[in-house]
């Protein structure tokens, strides 16, 4: 017997609401298979199980308030068989709720605040992904403000944010980059493709920071009870802004899974499909639980640099700001030149003001040299 616990939600989310099964007892299940959804203050969220067999028994239903790590089912492994005296018929005769009807696309998130609020989905008009109903829309169309939701986001970042600064010894540095190799090679491999395919400058950043975390573990991993392990993979996590999106606000940092290994184009997809899905309110558990390294960028906010806090367990954090257009020498010549400022937020723990500044350095390497990402 497997027993399936709700699996880490990211940092700064240690309990969820049950919304709903995707699954009953008796349905066979693959390692990746989402089986519930799970609404936390910040999203709703595709719970996956990482286990293959079949669901025996659900143990939590809609509606009840989990913390991490509670057991919600139980599973029979490939194989496995339980004698008639082991098996609780009132238990597997339980139906496990499916949700409603899937004419139209609706976020989990979005289901449970019209049921709440009495809206009559049909009559609401989605703008999220395909047409999605998202959680601002269903509250919008009850004539309301998302506020006391937003109130319980900014909280849940606050706890998480005051532990990180009390509890992982940050340093800081910054790096200058210049841009114009990058934005000459855009514009290059942008001319033929259509426009919802054009990369933008925040892929080459997240592919630089991958390559770079690569040859520099001790910023890709996790610091826990009291060592780090590094990661076997990178795993950016990307920060995405909810504002004006579902749940009216706040902060949330999904991964982007194995970006080292993905081409600048690839990245920029898999970057609008998770911010898209981030703001609808449709993430998967593994994007809360799996980044090694965060990265922020605030340049379309206007702000020429930002000093990140470290998102608990993760070690580093890096953050882009506006690009901008400076003097620069080159070549013995002044000119103008697109540039940004990259800094760097690190775990004295794990790594000391050297290597942060040779993985810094290595990131300037790779966006001086784009065709090589």
């Amino acid at each position: 017997m497997i027993a399936f616990k709700l699996p880490s939600l990211g940092a700064d989310m240690d309990e969820g609401t049950l919304l709903e099964w995707r699954v009953k007892p008796g349905d066979q299940v693959k390692r990746g298979d989402v089986v519930a959804v799970v609404d936390t203050t910040k999203t709703a969220v595709d719970v996956e199980i990482w286990e293959t067999g079949t669901l025996f028994e659900i143990l939590v239903h809609p509606g009840e308030k989990i913390p991490v790590g509670t057991v919600i089912a139980t599973l029979l492994a490939p194989g496995e068989v339980l004698s008639p005296g082991e098996i609780p018929p009132a238990r597997i005769a339980e139906p496990a709720a499916t949700g409603v009807s899937q004419r139209r696309p609706v976020s989990p998130a979005a289901r449970k605040h019209a049921e709440e609020l009495g809206v009559n989905l049909d009559q609401v008009t989605g703008t999220g992904p395909g047409g999605a109903v998202t959680v601002e829309d269903v509250i919008k169309a009850a004539g309301g403000h998302p506020q006391d939701k937003a109130a319980d986001m900014r909280r849940t970042i606050a706890i998480a944010m005051s532990r990180s600064k009390r509890e992982i010894p940050h340093y800081y540095l910054s790096e200058t980059i210049a841009l114009g190799n990058a934005v000459a090679w855009l514009s290059k491999v942008n001319a033929d493709r259509p426009v919802i395919e054009r990369i933008l400058m925040a892929a080459l950043f997240l592919k630089a920071v991958a390559r770079a975390a690569g040859q520099y573990p001790e910023m890709n991993g996790f610091y826990r009870d009291g060592q780090f392990s590094q990661a076997a993979a990178v795993h950016v996590g990307v920060a995405i802004s909810l504002r004006g999106a579902a749940l009216g606000g706040g902060l949330i940092a999904p991964a982007l899974h194995d970006v080292a290994e993905k081409t600048p184009g690839e990245v920029m997809k898999g970057l609008s499909n998770l911010v898209q899905r981030a703001r609808a309110g449709s993430l998967k558990s593994s994007e809360l639980s799996d980044p090694t390294i965060t990265v922020t960028n605030l340049g379309d906010q206007g702000v020429e640099s930002v000093f990140g806090v470290i998102y608990p367990p993760q070690v580093a954090l890096v953050g882009f700001g506006r690009i901008c257009e400076r003097p620069w020498a080159l070549n013995g010549e002044i000119k103008l030149m697109p540039v940004v400022t990259a800094s760097l937020a690190a775990d004295h723990r794990v790594s000391d003001g050297h290597r942060g500044a040779l993985f810094l350095a290595r990131i300037r390497e790779l966006l001086l040299r784009p065709e090589d990402l």
